[in-house]
């Protein structure tokens, strides 16, 4: 009875479990064409005939496939049943930092991530593992991935499972490495903001590969460029064939939102504006005034015009002029128009003033090491922050930064869901503390196990993760040195993948006596309150930085969340005076949406359970549940 009165979070509502990404595409369809249902089902032909000409029925048509592919995108459509554990002793400024570190599987990262960060994020910038046949595989698995993920990397019995390489000898080798890809892009699309943006750092080696599949999952009219960036600038002298200075880094936007990109001025562009006349403008550069277009195609910008200083009429024998004869006289009679230092250029050319632009300057699709850095930064600055050769090849911040500049705002959200040494991190903070921005991070890594002849684990490093986060810590003092007196956030909270904090129901006749009696409990044993709060936080689609404030009522911990959003409470011996300390709480922080969660267990009696909904409905309370 009871159970009924305060709806329950458990394992079988769907609340228990990540955004479920192919429910939602069914439900966002029966919008759409209600009348291609039938039973439940989804009658294609139907469909077919809803969608009329725009359907493409022919078997010869283009199309980017390998083995594999559908069960890739079914693995991007389960949602996960795990959770993330606070980790505060791995963290840094805890309790007021705005940006995340999470170890873990990334493809269960961000399917936990879909519910409180859909369209949130700005930029994601990833550099995956390229496919040299020596880089982890990640091996996804559709039943448990999350078990799978804490086998593979040791936090369980292994039973066997090994991490491998992905050989090139393999008839696998570009098919594992795009069913790896597939679903996380898949997913990370679904973060980022209508007007955000994608780079990716690639070799050659599948840029082809990655191309094709990133056309599919933003689009073919959202592929911006392939940038390339200049990595080194001297050749490897052991190459057989072929030393390779430059790498790729694929750039796509998510939709249409994103109309124009902008790179800051420099003092290298700006140093091409000068004053050579004195005008009192200021500084100035010249452009063409000539059309590329010719007199024929464009009859009406073709007109004869007056040298002042020469008193020559001037018209061109072939082109015609990019503004109206009217523009013309208009920025004539402004000193506009540039004629040479002595005036006998044979055509004018037109000022443009230094002081009047107001945007930064187009960018283009070569980046060379002396305005983007290069490998060796990347690894003097890795070198002098964690150890030398701790961490192979790593970006520079300058790269990273690059791209921050062109795509974000000083306020937004950046992830990146490969994080390697945390050069986005690093980035991230250091350009704050540069430009006094609000950048927030997200930083999304496997615990992949560091060689055990390496350098990494003799000076004390057990995975890559623990590099990653030492990395973002020394480069926090490092800031602090650099930028004196800095007040911005240097820290992050440190989140761990693992299984959910809530007692599944696995019913078993040979012990159905222990199980009836364990389920009362929904809670497993080794969780704390901590951990079941913050898988809450996931399954309601809060921000997993949102203030979280700890208040005593009637001698127990009350959670309060976001302002007042959501207050929590899972102690033991809930009483009504605890329900109605909560209910006042809730009065005094005059918060419009508040949701209350219990422990299901948590209740002293089943008098206070039953009474507690509608106690709290006195104080405006209309949403409650119990886990």
């Amino acid at each position: 009875m009871t159970d009924s009165i305060i709806e329950k979070i458990t394992n079988t509502n769907p609340e228990s479990k990540s955004l479920d990404i192919e429910a939602k595409n069914i439900e966002q369809l029966k919008q759409l064409f209600p009348d291609v249902f039938s039973e439940g089902k989804v009658d294609f032909e139907a469909l077919k005939a809803a969608l009329g000409d725009h359907v493409e029925d022919k078997e010869e048509r283009y199309n980017f496939t390998w083995h594999g592919k559908n069960k890739a995108r079914q693995i991007a459509q389960t949602p996960s049943t795990g959770t993330l554990r606070p980790c505060k002793e791995e963290s840094v400024n805890w309790d007021t930092t705005q940006n995340l570190f999470i170890e873990g599987d990334n493809l269960e990262v961000l399917k936990l991530l879909q519910k409180s960060y859909h369209k949130k994020v700005k930029m994601i910038y990833i550099d995956p593992p390229y496919n040299t046949g020596k880089d982890f595989v990640y091996k996804d698995n559709f039943f448990d991935n999350v078990n799978n993920y804490l086998k593979i990397t040791n936090q369980v019995d292994s039973k066997g499972l090994k991490v491998s390489a992905n050989s090139d000898s393999s008839g696998r080798y570009h098919t594992d490495w795009l069913n790896m890809m597939y679903p996380r892009l898949k997913l990370a699309r679904n973060l980022l903001s209508d007007d955000g943006v994608i780079f990716i750092s690639i070799d050659d080696n599948e840029v082809t590969n990655l191309k094709k599949l990133c056309d599919e999952i933003f689009g073919e009219d959202n592929f911006i460029v392939d940038l390339i960036w200049e990595k080194r600038f001297t050749r490897n002298n052991d190459a057989k064939l072929m030393s390779s200075v430059t790498e790729h880094i694929l750039f796509y936007r998510k939709s249409h939102s994103r109309l124009s990109l902008r790179e800051p001025r420099t003092e290298k562009s700006d140093s091409i504006y000068k004053n050579q006349d004195n005008d009192p403008r200021g500084k100035w550069t010249s452009v063409s005034f000539i059309s590329q277009r010719t007199k024929e195609q464009r009859p009406n910008l073709s007109y004869e015009m007056l040298n002042p200083i020469t008193n020559e009429i001037v018209s061109h024998p072939v082109n015609a002029w990019k503004y109206s004869k009217e523009k013309y006289e208009e920025l004539a009679s402004e000193n506009r128009l540039y004629w040479g230092i002595d005036g006998k250029n044979t055509y004018p050319r037109l000022k443009r003033f230094l002081a009047e632009l107001s945007e930064g300057i187009v960018p283009i699709n070569l980046w060379n090491y002396k305005d983007t850095g290069t490998v060796d930064d990347g690894t003097k600055m890795v070198d002098s922050l964690v150890g030398k050769d701790v961490f192979d090849y790593p970006k520079p911040i300058s790269l990273v930064q690059r791209m921050m500049a062109m795509a974000l705002g000083k306020d937004d959200l950046v992830l990146d869901f490969f994080a390697g040494s945390s050069t986005t991190a690093h980035a991230c903070l250091d350009l704050n503390a540069k430009d006094k921005g609000n950048r927030r991070f997200i930083m999304v890594q496997l615990p992949e196990q560091v060689d055990e002849k390496s350098i990494a684990k003799k000076v004390g490093h057990t995975t890559i993760a623990d590099i990653s986060r030492e990395r973002i810590r020394k480069a926090s003092d490092l800031i602090k040195k650099n930028h004196e007196g800095y007040k911005g956030d240097l820290g992050f909270k440190s989140l761990k993948l693992n299984t959910t904090n809530i007692i599944q129901w696995e019913p078993s006749f040979d012990n159905l006596s222990d199980i009836l009696d364990n389920s009362v409990e929904s809670i497993k044993a080794e969780r704390t309150s901590e951990d079941v709060l913050f898988e809450i936080l996931l399954k309601y689609g809060l921000d997993l930085t949102y203030p979280i404030i700890e208040h005593i009522l009637a001698d127990k911990t009350v959670y309060e969340v976001a302002f007042g959003a959501l207050i929590i409470c899972l102690d033991e011996g809930i009483t009504r005076q605890t329900v109605e300390a909560i209910g006042k709480l809730k009065q005094e922080l005059d918060s419009e949406t508040t949701r209350v969660v219990f422990k299901d267990a948590g209740f002293a009696d089943d008098a206070v359970k039953v009474n507690a909904i509608q106690l709290l409905k006195q104080y405006g309370v209309d949403d409650v549940k119990s886990i």
